[in-house]
């Protein structure tokens, strides 16, 4: 089966909204084997919405549509669909009195403008939406399936995984499944050097690298008769690319640098305090969002200003006059003075130059030194970044998780 997802909204191709419900959609697919030929995107304009629906259902045995199915002038695809499809409007009673149930329940009267979200083309399916009002919509005939998603996410997502993939398992050409290795530390052309082999070779499992905000990333995916089947596949593979990228893989799928850290601060029983300059709290925020983080991370400060580095860390004041505040000196006795602070098994510091002003010769913008109180052990690591001011910063703070992590990793 060969599918196409049209999405429709004039709002997304302005740029006023991401598009993730075609990502979420094509992932999805992938999993059930259906080949995603094309994606596009088509404003609120009726003819072009119609010939854009034509075009699709031409190639394609499976179109998805998102959006355009609210109580608007401008949400047309109901009625485009109907009018592609030769089929009539029919009100569907049902629909008009939950639609009026949902309006109840919330104490606001329903507009008239909302009776048009009851109507469905004939021989459509409702697809039920418990997130909002606007039913989805299923039609399939003359070896065409047609399904119409409301485009916010928070009510299509339930809808595709608890409607729309068992309605399409029966289509399901085997099983597709990816493991994705997500690597810190190395450059995109380094990574891609140490399995460029194994790139050029891909067949079945597939292996792709990708660049993403979090670092990079590796996709193994495999494609087989059965989910074991599958897995072992993928298994062979990762194994080879573990033992050329060793320790800069620090987990695999949706595990963020975060959540291993803490991970491993919990399995080892350490306990981590943070001192923030250039980064101003983001190491902070990074951990604090993984739930359970309490238990290892009870203290942070950010000390930006000299005096604070002095008052609260007891940085000397002759490192900070002679060696100066973005140096290694300065790093190690932040992380010296937030572990004695925090009372902690380990202490970060980071101090650093994010720009775009204020850089010197001796301290370009980028420059970020970052350094780990662990023990009586003091590990230090020097970076030299490129970007903008929040990029910077960001990387900035990944280097000093990653660096915890390491250090961690090796006890």
């Amino acid at each position: 089966m060969n599918a196409e997802i049209l999405s429709v909204g004039t709002e997304l191709l302005l740029g006023d909204i991401v598009n993730t419900n075609t990502q979420y959609i094509a992932k999805g697919l992938a999993e059930l084997g259906i080949n995603v030929y094309r994606q596009s995107v088509v404003g609120d304009n009726r003819n072009r919405l119609k010939k854009s629906m034509e075009e699709s259902l031409e190639r394609a045995d499976l179109l998805i549509i998102t959006g355009g199915l609210g109580p608007t002038k401008d949400d047309l695809t109901r009625e485009v669909a109907a009018e592609v499809l030769n089929k009539k409007l029919i009100l569907d009673e049902s629909i008009l009195q939950g639609i009026q149930g949902f309006f109840d329940q919330i104490k606001v009267p329903m507009e008239k403008s909302n009776h048009k979200q009851a109507y469905l083309p004939e021989g459509a399916s409702a697809i039920e939406n418990p997130q909002g009002t606007s039913p989805g919509i299923l039609i399939e005939g003359e070896g065409k399936i047609v399904m119409m998603l409301p485009g916010p996410p928070r009510e299509l997502q339930p809808m595709f995984d608890n409607h729309v993939k068992p309605y399409l398992s029966k289509y399901a050409q085997g099983i597709v499944k990816s493991k994705v290795l997500n690597i810190f530390g190395m450059g995109e052309s380094t990574m891609e050097a140490l399995v460029e082999d194994l790139i050029e070779e891909q067949h079945n499992p597939s292996i792709a690298p990708y660049c993403m905000d979090q670092g990079l990333i590796l996709r193994i995916t495999a494609r087989a008769g059965k989910e074991s089947t599958a897995d072992e596949l993928i298994r062979s593979l990762e194994e080879k690319v573990k033992a050329r990228l060793g320790e800069y893989i620090y987990g695999s799928d949706n595990e963020s640098l975060e959540e291993v850290v803490v991970k491993f601060l919990k399995n080892k029983g350490y306990t981590l305090s943070v001192a923030e300059s250039c980064t101003g709290g983001l190491i902070a925020a990074s951990i604090t969002n993984v739930s359970g983080a309490s238990e290892v991370f009870p203290l942070s400060i950010v000390t930006y200003s000299d005096a604070s580095k002095i008052n609260l860390l007891e940085v000397p004041k002759d490192t900070l006059t002679g060696q100066g505040a973005v140096s290694k000196e300065t790093a190690i006795a932040m992380a010296k003075g937030i572990q004695k602070v925090g009372g902690t098994t380990m202490g970060l510091s980071i101090t650093g130059i994010a720009g775009p002003g204020g850089g010197t010769d001796k301290t370009p913008v980028g420059l970020v030194h970052i350094a780990l109180a662990f023990k009586d052990q003091v590990f230090h690591e020097e970076k030299n970044l490129l970007g903008d001011r929040n990029r910077i910063r960001l990387f900035a703070a990944k280097h000093g998780l990653n660096l915890v992590r390491k250090a961690v990793r090796e006890q």
